[in-house]
């Protein structure tokens, strides 16, 4: 069979499996974070967001920004990735005016995985959220993740995490990663010491992900996060067949 490939007239560049929205912020972006490319076995394609600060993002919850958010997105389904996501889970505000205006999976926050968890876990059982800001996590935001059921979820904060909080929420520019991990592991024990019936923790922040394997070992539980949900699309993005013994 013969292929025929046709020019994409505003890519520059071709073979990205996902696209991914940056707000405009200064936080080193570590091995693991969404932000950094290398946390990934795949090609990625980054595009900043203008004046998607966190302030107006998270503080102010800034609707206006709106318009910002759906430009990147188009700019980057013209570049040909076959999904886009974010790097803050507080992007959940626009995701379903986003995927509205595109024609490619969108899935800006980690949170889009809450239905999934919540069809997944018995009566008995609740779903763990840490996220960068408990206050800032509102119901509304939880509604348009999906979420039916807001008793479902046991959700933890790190906004009065020190380390956490300055490089994460207060930009001071310096990230040191094992002292954010003591943090990470203290709120998830805990969120467990106090809350036995949490099953699976979600971890809402896209710079949360290189603590994950640490909350799981502390834990026990399966650890939800932005690299399970972006892997997972990138995986039905490029099927492989399978090749075996039979």
């Amino acid at each position: 069979m013969t292929v025929k490939y046709k020019v994409r007239p505003k890519a520059n560049s071709y073979g990205f499996a996902i696209g991914i929205l940056l707000i405009d912020c200064s936080t080193p972006f570590i091995p693991g974070d969404v932000g950094n490319a290398s946390t990934y076995d795949y090609p990625v394609l980054y595009k900043t967001v203008a004046d998607v600060t966190l302030e107006r993002l998270i503080e102010q919850g800034d609707e206006s920004l709106i318009d910002n958010v759906i430009l990147a997105a188009r700019e980057l389904q013209e570049m040909g990735v076959r999904a886009i996501t974010s790097d803050c889970g507080y992007m959940i505000r626009y995701q379903q005016q986003v995927a509205d205006a595109l024609d490619i999976p969108v899935i800006l926050s980690s949170l889009v995985q809450l239905p999934m968890l919540e069809l997944s876990v018995g009566r008995r059982q609740k779903i763990g959220i840490i996220c960068a800001n408990k206050e800032r996590l509102s119901p509304k935001l939880l509604e348009i993740a999906g979420l039916k059921d807001p008793g479902k979820v046991v959700i933890y904060g790190l906004e009065k995490q020190a380390n956490f909080r300055g490089p994460i929420l207060d930009e001071t520019g310096t990230l040191e990663p094992e002292k954010i991990e003591l943090e990470i592991v203290a709120i998830a024990r805990e969120m467990i010491a106090q809350h036995p019936e949490v099953g699976p923790i979600l971890l809402e922040c896209s710079n949360l992900p290189p603590y994950a394997a640490a909350v799981q070992a502390a834990t026990g539980r399966l650890v939800f996060d932005y690299t399970s949900l972006i892997n997972g699309y990138c995986a039905a993005a490029m099927r492989k067949p399978f090749i075996g013994i039979y």
